[in-house]
C-alpha cells in the first residue's frame, strides 16, 4: 500500500527535461500542489514520522519550503520559521554563507526565530547537492536550534545531498528518488 500511494504521488510530479540549463531534467511539484490529493498525501507523508513527538518550529527553505513546510507546521501544531536569502526578512538576522555551483549564496533567518534548544523540522521540496539543506542546518545550529530532520518530497540520491546531510548527524526523509540531476 505504501509503495503504491509513492507512485501515485511520483506520478504526480511533472518532469521538464533541458531546464534551467540542456542536461538538466527538473522536477516541477508544482503539478503535486495543484492536485489536492497528491498535496494532502504527501503532507501526511511528510509529517507521520514526527507526529506525536515534540517538534517546537518546521523550518522551510525558500520559496517551496514554504508551502511545505507551513502546511507540515499546521499538521505538526508547531511554529514555521522561514529561511530567506539575504536581504528579504524586515528584523535582525543571522546570516550563512554557501557555495554555489558557480560562485555563493547566503541565507537568513531572524535571529530570535529560534530558542536554543528548540526542536526543529527542516523542510524543503527537493534534495540535489545538499548544499543549500546543509547551509540551513548549519544556521539553525548556529542560533541554537536542535535539528531533529530534515525532510523533502524528492531525493536525487546520485548528487549526494541527502547524504552530506547524514553526515552532518541529521536524518532524512524523502517520498521518492529521481535519478540523474
Amino acid at each position: 500500500m505504501e509503495a503504491r500511494r509513492h507512485s501515485a504521488l511520483k506520478d504526480s510530479i511533472r518532469s521538464i527535461p533541458d531546464y534551467p540549463k540542456p542536461g538538466i531534467v527538473f522536477r516541477d511539484i508544482t503539478t503535486l500542489l495543484s492536485d489536492p490529493r497528491a498535496f494532502r498525501r504527501a503532507v501526511d507523508s511528510l509529517v507521520h514520522p514526527f507526529a506525536g513527538g515534540r517538534i517546537d518550529q518546521v523550518a522551510g527553505i525558500e520559496a517551496r519550503g514554504f508551502i511545505l513546510g507551513g502546511a507540515v507546521a499546521h499538521q505538526l501544531s508547531s511554529g514555521f520559521v522561514p529561511i530567506r536569502k539575504k536581504g528579504k526578512l524586515p528584523h535582525k538576522t543571522v546570516s550563512i554563507a554557501y557555495a554555489l555551483e558557480y560562485g555563493t549564496d547566503e541565507m537568513e533567518i531572524h535571529v530570535d526565530a529560534i530558542k536554543p534548544g528548540d526542536k526543529v523540522l527542516l523542510v524543503d521540496d527537493l534534495i540535489a547537492t545538499g548544499g543549500t539543506a546543509c547551509a540551513a542546518v548549519n544556521l539553525l545550529r548556529q542560533i541554537g536550534a536542535e535539528v531533529v530532520a530534515a525532510c523533502f518530497v524528492i531525493d536525487l540520491p546520485e548528487i549526494g545531498g541527502a547524504q552530506k546531510l547524514r553526515d552532518l548527524d541529521v536524518p532524512v526523509r524523502t517520498l521518492m528518488e529521481f535519478d540523474g540531476h
